[in-house]
């Protein structure tokens, strides 16, 4: 789940309450994407969803901000593609798992090049905003096959898109809407019931 309180409206009281619901549900990551906030207002955020998320197994990423994501705990960074490099955001922040966020098969390359460990490739499929941006599953499986850090798909994720971004080599999804869209726990369900009980390999 990437949070923005852009889209979800309201306090954010109720991001926190929504990030806390699909981390019981069996979200994996929760990341925060709040790029409008100053830098104290984002540590007052993330401190905040770390501690919303103690009771959980969920893990914390932080987009953009390794400072902000070592200063509150979290346990890691998504690095934009025009942002800080991989590889110095790595030796500056040992103890910090680092993604990267790309939008070509370059990007998937070079990020892998420089030791992320893992990728964003997107926005896979069309979303509002983006519908004339989107790369498409033929790209993300030439991706997904170039290198060995897992891939995984942001922009469009849904249930319904879940086997075929599994037979491009998908090794996980990112998602925005269907979780400002209805109950955590039904859609946690449907992306599970949408492979066999399991979205995604691991």
């Amino acid at each position: 789940m990437v949070t923005d309180g852009g889209q979800g409206g309201g306090p954010f009281d109720s991001l926190l309450e929504r990030a806390a619901r699909a981390a019981r549900a069996g979200v994996d990551v929760i990341q925060v994407r709040e790029k409008d906030l100053s830098d104290r207002a984002l540590l007052a955020v993330v401190s905040a969803m770390r501690a919303a998320l103690s009771a959980t197994k969920a893990r914390l990423v932080v987009n953009g901000r390794p400072d902000i994501a070592l200063a509150a705990g979290a346990d890691g960074v998504q690095v934009p593609e025009e942002g800080l490099p991989v590889v110095d955001v790595k030796r500056a922040f040992p103890s910090l798992t680092v993604g990267a966020s790309c939008h070509s098969l370059e990007a998937v390359r070079r990020a892998a090049g420089d030791g992320a460990d893992f990728v964003f490739l997107g926005p896979v499929f069309a979303t509002p905003g983006k519908e004339g941006r989107t790369l498409g599953l033929e790209l993300f499986a030439a991706a997904a096959a170039a290198v060995a850090v897992p891939v995984h798909a942001i922009g469009g994720v849904t249930p319904a898109r879940v086997p075929a971004l599994r037979a491009a080599g998908a090794r996980g999804g990112a998602a925005i809407r269907p979780f400002l869209e209805g109950p955590a726990d039904a859609i946690i369900q449907a992306f599970r019931d949408a492979e066999g009980g399991r979205p995604f390999p691991r």
